[in-house]
C-alpha cells in the first residue's frame, strides 16, 4: 500500500519561510542596489585609489577619500564606476541619503589630476554628493594653475555641490573632525585597507553561503515532501536512515556556518574587545550590525528546517509504525483465517455419546490453539487504536484494519460458542437417545420375562399389570420426551443422519409403548373373563395376540407416530384430518414450482403472444439481463480496483493493465443502458421497428469490433492474474458462480443472440409462414391473402439487419484472429471472413527484372499470409522474447483484393511454390510453402475464390442486361420493386 507524505507544515510553508530568509539576506547585503561583491572587483579595491574609511561628517555623512594615486587619470572608466558603485552601497540607506563627503588629496599632484578627478566624479559618481574637499597641490605653479582652472572650469564640471579648495590638512580639520580622518589626513581614525577588504569579503561570502544553504534546504524539503513511501518494513527503515543521514549532514553544515558567522563577528568586534576604551567606527559598527542580522536569518533558517524535519521525521516514524502494523496485521489475519478455515471444517456433531465427547475435546484444543492469535489480534487492534488516537496520518487505513481484526475475533469466538452449544446439545440428544434405547431394552426384557402360564390366574394378571404400571412409571424418572417435545428441543441440530437415528429410536419407543398398551389391554381382558361368566362371543380381530409392526413414516419429516385403531385417543380424527390437509397442501405446492397458488394463465402470457411478439419479449428480457451482467462487472470488479483497502490484493500487472482487461466494456454498458434498450422497448407494440432499430445503430454497434480486438490481450492478462485474491473477493461479493472471464465473453454471446433472434423473426415473417384467414378461404373474397399484411419493405429491412449482424460477427471474429498483427488497418474487415493463414517464404519480382535467376539469387522474406474471402494480407514476422522464450509477432505490410489478382503454379523443381500476381503484371509474388500439401491447399482455395468471384460478376452482368432489355413476354412481379439487388 502506497502513501504520500502529507506534512503538517506544508512544503510551501517551508519554502516560503526560506524564501523570506533569502530575500532578507539580499536586503541586508543590498543586492538589489549593489549587484557587485568585493570578490568581483578585488583587484580594483586593492589599488586603493578610493577608500571608504568609515569616517563621518558633522551631520553623519559618509566620507569617501581619494588618496594620492599616481596615474589616477589612467584608471579605466569601468573600474572607477564599479568601485564607486560598490563603496556607495556599503553605508546604510539612512546614511547614504544624507549625502557623501568627498575628500580629494592632490597635494603632491598636478592640476590635471584634480581636473580628471572632478570630471569623473561629475560623470560617474552614483550617490548623492554633499561636499567636495580638494587639498591643493603644494607646489606654487600647480596651485596657481589649480586656482585658475577651478575658476574657468567650474561650470564645465556641472557640480551642484560646493567645491571647497583647501591649502593644508589643518584647513580640512576645520570642516571634519580629526577622529573621522585617517592618519595620512592628519586624523586619528585607524584604518587598514587590507583588513577592510578581508572583512567585506568574509561578510559577503557568509551571506552567499547562507543564501545557498537556504536554497539547498528548500530543495531538500521539497524532495522529502514528495517522497513515495515503500511497501516493506526494511525499505522504510532504509528510507528513514537515508533521510536522517541527509538531514544530519545539512544540520552539520548549518552548525558550521553558525560557528563561522560567530567567529567573523568576533573578529570585527576585536578592537573594542581588546581595548574597552576604544570604540568602533561607524563602518565597523555597520559590519557588526550586518553580521548580527545575517546570524538572525541563519537562526530563522535553522528553526524553519528543524520544525519541518521534526514533522517529516514523525511522518517517517509513523510510516514505519504503519508498515509494522500492516506486517503484523497480515500475519495475524493469516493465522485467524487458518483458524476460521479449520473451524469451518469442524462440522461433525457426532453420532454417539463417545464421539461427541471426543469432538468436545478437539473443540477445546482448537479453542486453546486460537487463544494466542486472538490475543495478538486484540493487542494489534489496541495498538491500531493508539495510532489513531495519536493522529496518525494513515488513520483512515488503520481503522478498517482494527475493525476487521475485531470482526474476525468476534466471528471466531461466536462461531466457537455456537459450535460448543451445538455439541452440548448433540451430547444431550445422544444421551437422551441412549436413555430411550435403554428404557426400551428394559421394557422388552420385562415383557419377555412375563410367562403366559402365570397370567392364567387373576393374581398372575394383577402381578403382570402392576409390573407394567411400575415400569411405565419409570418413564418419568428417565425423562423420556414426547415426540413433539423432542423435535422442538433438538430441531436446530438434527441432520439427516441424526433425524434417521432419532426417528428409529423414537419409532422403537412408540412400538414398545404400543406393545405395552396392547399387553395391558390383553391382560385386562383376561382379568375380565376371570371375574364374569363366560359368554360365547365371536372372536375379534384386534384381540388376537399378534405382533404389531411399526408404522412407516415419511423420511423427509419426523412427524409423530400414529396410533392404531385400538388406541383410545380423542384427537386421532383431528390429527388424521390435519395430516391429510398437509399432504394435500404439499401436493399443491409440488404442482406449483414457486409455491404460489396456481392462477389461470393471463391472456397476454407467452402462449397467447404472436411469434414475433414472443421474440421481442425474449429480446427485451435477455437485454436487461445482459445489461445487469455488464453493470455487475463494472460495479463489482472495475470500481473496487480503485478502493485503497483492496490495493494490496491487486498485482502490479493487473493494476497497470486493467484497461486492457476490461476493454471498452463501459462504452458497451452506456450504449445498451442509455440508448439501445430504450429503442428496443419501442418495438414491443410494433415489431416492424426492430430491423430499423438495428440498422439505425449500425455504426454504434461497431464498438463490438473494438471490444473483440482487445479480447486476446484481455485473455492473456486474465490467464496471468486469474488466481489473485482480488478476483476471489469480488466473485464472492457478487455471489457469482463462474469466474470473471466467462462474463467478459458475454458481448460475443450477445451478438450471437441478436443473430438468432433476427433469424427467427425472419423465419416467422417470410411469406411461406404467413397464416391465411379461414374466413377469407371460405368466402374467397378480395381479402384473400396473408393474415398479417407485412409489406416487402419490412422483410427487406429484416434481411438487411440480419446481414449486418452476420457481418459484424464475422468482423469480430476477424478482430480476434488479427489481434497479434500490429498496424492492421480498420478497413481490413471489408476483405470478409478469414479462411486460412500460414507462414511462407516470399520473393517479390517486378516485371522489368522477372527472370528466374533474379529471385533465386536473392534471399526470400519470411511472411505471415492471411487469406480472406475477398483478399490476401501480407505480414512481417519478427521474433520477440517473452515468458515462454521467443514468440512470433506480426506487423502489417500489404493487402491486396482477390479481384485484382491471378494465381498459377510454377514449373518443375517448384513443387512447393506458386505465383500470385497483379493482373496488370507489374508486380508478382512467389510464395513457397513448407510442404507440397500446404501449397496445393492454398492454391486450390485461392483458385476457388477467384472462380466464384468471376461467376458472381458474370451473373450480375446477366441480371443487369435482363432488366435493361424489356421483353413483352416477361413482366416483373410487383414485389420485386421492394427488394434491392446488390451487384
Amino acid at each position: 500500500m502506497l502513501f504520500w507524505l502529507q506534512e503538517e507544515m506544508a512544503p510551501q510553508e517551508l519554502s516560503r519561510r526560506l524564501a523570506t530568509v533569502i530575500t532578507h539576506v539580499d536586503e541586508i547585503m543590498q543586492q538589489e542596489i549593489r549587484p557587485l561583491v568585493a570578490v568581483d572587483i578585488i583587484e580594483q579595491l586593492h589599488r586603493q585609489f578610493a577608500i571608504l574609511s568609515g569616517g563621518r561628517g558633522k551631520d553623519g555623512a559618509p566620507i569617501i577619500t581619494f588618496p594620492e594615486f599616481v596615474g589616477f587619470k589612467h584608471i579605466p572608466e569601468e573600474d572607477f564606476l564599479n568601485v564607486m558603485t560598490y563603496l556607495t552601497s556599503i553605508p546604510s540607506v539612512e546614511a547614504a541619503s544624507i549625502g557623501f563627503v568627498i575628500v580629494i588629496d592632490r597635494r603632491r599632484d598636478k592640476w590635471s589630476s584634480i581636473k580628471a578627478s572632478l570630471t569623473r566624479i561629475a560623470v560617474a559618481f552614483p550617490g548623492n554628493l554633499q561636499l567636495i574637499f580638494i587639498l591643493r597641490p603644494s607646489r606654487f605653479i600647480q596651485r596657481t594653475f589649480t586656482d585658475i582652472g577651478i575658476k574657468y572650469y567650474r561650470d564645465e564640471f556641472k557640480m551642484k555641490v560646493p567645491i571647497i579648495m583647501l591649502n593644508s590638512v589643518s584647513d580640512l580639520h576645520g570642516y571634519i573632525d580629526k577622529s573621522q580622518l585617517t592618519e595620512d589626513l592628519g586624523g586619528t581614525l585607524e584604518y587598514r585597507h587590507s583588513q577592510w577588504i578581508n572583512h567585506r569579503t568574509a561578510i559577503e561570502n557568509f551571506a552567499v553561503t547562507l543564501k545557498t544553504t537556504a536554497q539547498m534546504l528548500q530543495m531538500f524539503g521539497a524532495c522529502l515532501a514528495t517522497t513515495e513511501l515503500p511497501r516493506g518494513v526494511l525499505s522504510t527503515e532504509d528510507l528513514l536512515m537515508s533521510h536522517t543521514g541527509q538531514r544530519d549532514k545539512l544540520q552539520d553544515e548549518l552548525k558550521l556556518l553558525g560557528k563561522q558567522g560567530a567567529t567573523l563577528l568576533s573578529c570585527i568586534q576585536e578592537p573594542a574587545t581588546k581595548s574597552p576604551t576604544r570604540k568602533l567606527n561607524p563602518n565597523q559598527l555597520e559590519n557588526v550590525a550586518t553580521m548580527e542580522r545575517l546570524l538572525l536569518q541563519l537562526d530563522e533558517t535553522e528553526k524553519a528546517f528543524n520544525q519541518f524535519w521534526s514533522e517529516h521525521h514523525l511522518k517517517l516514524s509513523q510510516c514505519l509504525q504503519l508498515q509494522h502494523f500492516e506486517h503484523n496485521f497480515h500475519e495475524v489475519k493469516r493465522a485467524l483465517d487458518n483458524l476460521l478455515a479449520e473451524q469451518a471444517e469442524f462440522t461433525d456433531i457426532g453420532d454417539s455419546v463417545i464421539r461427541v465427547e471426543q469432538l468436545l475435546k478437539e473443540h477445546k484444543k482448537l479453542e486453546e490453539k486460537g487463544q494466542e492469535p486472538l490475543e495478538k489480534a486484540q493487542l494489534l487492534a489496541v495498538i491500531g487504536d493508539q495510532l489513531i488516537q495519536s493522529h496518525h496520518y494513515a488513520a483512515d487505513s488503520i481503522r478498517p484494519r482494527c475493525v476487521e481484526l475485531r470482526h474476525l475475533c468476534d466471528d471466531f469466538i461466536n462461531e466457537n460458542k455456537k459450535k460448543y452449544d451445538i455439541l452440548e446439545k448433540s451430547l444431550e440428544l445422544h444421551r437422551q437417545l441412549d436413555k430411550v434405547s435403554q428404557w426400551c431394552e428394559a421394557g422388552i426384557y420385562l415383557l419377555a420375562s412375563q410367562a403366559v402360564d402365570k397370567c392364567q390366574s387373576r393374581e398372575g394378571v394383577d402381578v403382570a399389570l402392576n409390573d407394567i404400571e411400575a415400569f411405565l412409571g419409570t418413564a418419568k424418572e428417565y425423562h423420556l420426551p414426547s415426540h413433539m417435545e423432542f423435535y422442538s428441543q433438538f430441531e436446530l441440530i438434527l441432520t439427516l443422519d441424526l433425524k434417521a437415528k432419532a426417528q428409529e429410536v423414537l419409532q422403537k419407543l412408540g412400538d414398545v409403548q404400543e406393545i405395552f398398551h396392547k399387553r395391558q389391554m390383553s391382560l385386562m381382558k383376561l382379568a375380565a373373563r376371570q371375574t364374569r361368566p363366560v359368554q360365547p362371543v365371536a372372536p375379534h380381530p384386534e384381540s388376537s395376540p399378534k405382533w404389531v409392526s411399526s408404522k412407516t413414516s415419511q423420511p423427509s419429516t419426523l412427524a409423530p407416530l400414529q396410533r392404531t385403531s385400538e388406541e383410545p385417543c380423542t384427537g386421532t380424527v383431528e390429527k388424521d384430518d390435519k395430516t391429510k390437509l398437509e399432504v394435500k397442501n404439499e401436493e399443491i405446492l409440488e404442482s406449483s414450482p414457486d409455491g404460489a397458488n396456481p392462477e389461470p394463465e393471463q391472456l397476454d402470457g407467452p402462449a397467447h403472444l404472436s411469434p414475433s411478439r414472443r421474440i421481442i419479449r425474449d429480446l427485451l428480457e435477455t437485454e436487461e439481463i445482459y445489461i445487469k451482467e455488464i453493470k455487475s462487472i463494472i460495479d463489482g470488479y472495475i470500481t473496487p480496483m480503485d478502493f485503497i483497502w483492496l490495493k494490496h490484493l491487486i498485482p502490479d500487472v493487473l493494476q497497470n493493465n486493467k484497461e486492457l482487461l476490461f476493454g471498452n466494456i463501459r462504452e458497451l454498458y452506456e450504449f445498451h443502458n442509455r440508448t439501445f434498450l430504450k429503442e428496443l422497448e419501442k418495438c414491443t407494440e410494433n415489431p416492424a421497428l426492430l430491423a430499423r432499430c438495428f440498422l439505425k445503430r449500425k455504426e454504434d454497434l461497431q464498438m463490438y469490433f473494438k471490444y473483440h480486438k482487445n479480447l486476446p490481450r484481455a485473455r492473456a492478462i486474465w490467464q496471468e492474474c486469474q488466481d489473485c485474491a482480488f478476483f476471489g473477493v469480488c466473485q464472492r461479493q457478487l455471489d457469482h458462480n463462474i469466474p470473471l472471464f466467462k462474463y467478459l465473453r458475454g458481448p460475443s454471446q450477445r451478438l450471437l443472440k441478436y443473430q438468432m433472434l433476427l433469424k427467427g423473426l425472419l423465419d416467422f415473417e417470410t411469406p411461406k409462414d404467413w397464416e391465411i384467414d379461414p374466413g377469407d378461404q371460405e368466402g374467397g373474397s378480395a381479402k384473400n391473402g396473408p393474415k398479417r399484411t407485412k409489406d416487402s419493405a419490412f422483410l427487406a429491412e429484416l434481411q438487411q439487419a440480419l446481414a449486418m449482424m452476420e457481418d459484424l460477427i464475422k468482423s469480430c471474429e476477424l478482430a480476434v484472429d488479427l489481434a497479434a498483427v500490429t498496424g492492421c488497418p480498420d478497413d481490413i474487415r471489408k476483405l470478409g471472413k478469414l479462411l486460412m493463414h500460414g507462414s511462407f517464404s516470399v520473393w517479390t519480382v517486378h516485371k522489368d527484372r522477372y527472370k528466374m535467376k533474379d529471385f533465386i539469387r536473392f534471399k526470400p522474406s519470411q511472411r505471415q499470409i492471411y487469406l480472406f474471402e475477398r483478399g490476401i494480407v501480407f505480414c512481417k514476422i519478427r521474433m520477440e522474447p517473452s515468458d515462454q522464450g521467443l514468440s512470433p509477432h506480426y506487423s502489417f505490410k500489404k493487402s491486396m483484393k482477390l479481384k485484382t489478382l491471378s494465381v498459377r503454379q510454377l514449373g518443375r523443381g517448384s513443387s512447393r511454390k506458386f505465383e500470385v500476381a497483379n493482373r496488370n503484371g507489374l508486380e508478382k509474388y512467389i510464395l513457397q510453402a513448407t510442404s507440397k500439401e500446404i501449397r496445393d491447399c492454398w492454391f486450390s482455395e485461392i483458385s476457388k475464390l477467384l472462380m466464384e468471384q468471376q461467376n458472381n460478376i458474370k451473373g450480375c452482368a446477366t441480371i443487369t442486361r435482363t432488366f435493361s432489355s424489356p421483353s413483352p413476354t416477361i413482366k416483373p412481379c410487383a414485389h420485386w420493386q421492394s427488394f434491392p439487388i446488390f451487384l
